[in-house]
């Protein structure tokens, strides 16, 4: 579902769709192009072989009846019967439609963190660290494997305690966490309805099978139970979760987990639009990319500040994926 990692290992994409199986010889991103290109020419094709036949159906109805042209009228007929009908192939144009709520205002400051030290009985996460995130601010959270990405997450939204020092939320912050396990954590025995149906309030309760229509869950799929689900839909489940509630906070660790490559594209549309404050952890450098525009590095028990955007930093370590720079 990665499609940068797909553009880096691949060559060949195979497409099934619709019971047919179509082979083009490049990457992912190549075959979407060309792809969309074909479509394209099948929908112009299409149209143009409409209008025709219209036509020659008006001239047929036209001669039919008149002796002297009676047999142009059937030469038409034939034209017609022996015409190929020009395919325009199904694309599965389902979306999901993905829009958080209008929250309230916070203040100036969302997260300040001073002097902050975090130690487990082997490990020491933060020595004496100072973070400020402000409110609008757009970050990516990255650092090696184990450095405790999901533990500093975790020491924000107050699932952490710390040892010393001081960690504060701003005025008026209302925080969404959306956590690696987050799509676990759904009660199974629960239908799709009765889990959004128990948390809607207000107008929300009078919605609900259209809220989950949007997240393609529509008709009978409603009324199945969590424990059924793939990986990926209970991951919608769970976003759909997050959309009910005002935040201007949202805390995102791996939110794209199970997800497809359609799904994890209007969910980053959705977040483009988001107006509040965003610290999002992912592998996914094609997800970040021009999503965050300020970048928390964890090393050496302390947070290094860097303003610019995923793709500067990886180029500026010379690393061409978030997995290889966390690995190395």
């Amino acid at each position: 579902h990665d499609r940068a990692f797909l553009d880096f290992v691949t060559n060949r994409t195979i497409e099934i769709n619709s019971g047919k199986i179509y082979d083009y010889k490049f990457s992912y991103t190549k075959y979407q192009t060309v792809r969309e290109e074909e479509i394209t020419i099948q929908k112009a094709a299409a149209k143009n072989q409409d209008k025709y036949i219209k036509e020659t159906e008006v001239l047929i109805n036209k001669f039919r009846a008149k002796k002297n042209k009676a047999a142009f009228a059937q030469s038409l007929i034939k034209k017609l019967d022996k015409l190929e009908k020009v395919e325009v192939d199904e694309v599965d144009n389902s979306k999901l439609k993905f829009r958080f709520q209008p929250a309230p205002r916070s203040g100036k400051i969302t997260v300040k963190m001073e002097g902050l030290t975090k130690e487990y009985p082997s490990k020491t996460i933060l020595e004496n660290a100072d973070i400020m995130i402000n409110s609008g601010d757009r970050i990516s959270l990255l650092g090696k494997n184990g450095v405790g990405k999901t533990t500093i997450i975790k020491l924000i939204i107050g699932d952490e305690e710390y040892q010393k020092g001081n960690l504060e939320l701003g005025h008026n912050v209302s925080v969404g966490y959306f956590a690696q396990d987050e799509a676990e954590k759904l009660d199974g025995e629960k239908t799709i309805f009765e889990t959004i149906d128990d948390i809607a309030v207000g107008d929300m309760r009078k919605n609900v099978r259209n809220i989950l229509g949007s997240f393609l869950f529509g008709g009978d799929d409603s009324d199945k139970k969590v424990k059924v689900l793939s990986g990926g839909e209970k991951t919608r489940l769970a976003l759909c979760k997050l959309l009910l509630e005002p935040h201007n906070f949202l805390v995102l660790d791996e939110p794209t987990n199970h997800l497809d490559i359609a799904s994890k594209n209007v969910l980053k549309d959705a977040l483009m639009s988001f107006e509040g404050t965003l610290l999002v952890v992912s592998h996914d450098r094609d997800f970040l990319d021009g999503m965050t525009d300020r970048l928390f590095e964890i090393k050496e028990n302390q947070v290094s500040i860097y303003h610019e955007d995923v793709m500067s930093f990886l180029k500026r370590k010379k690393q061409e994926s978030i997995a290889k720079f966390e690995h190395k």
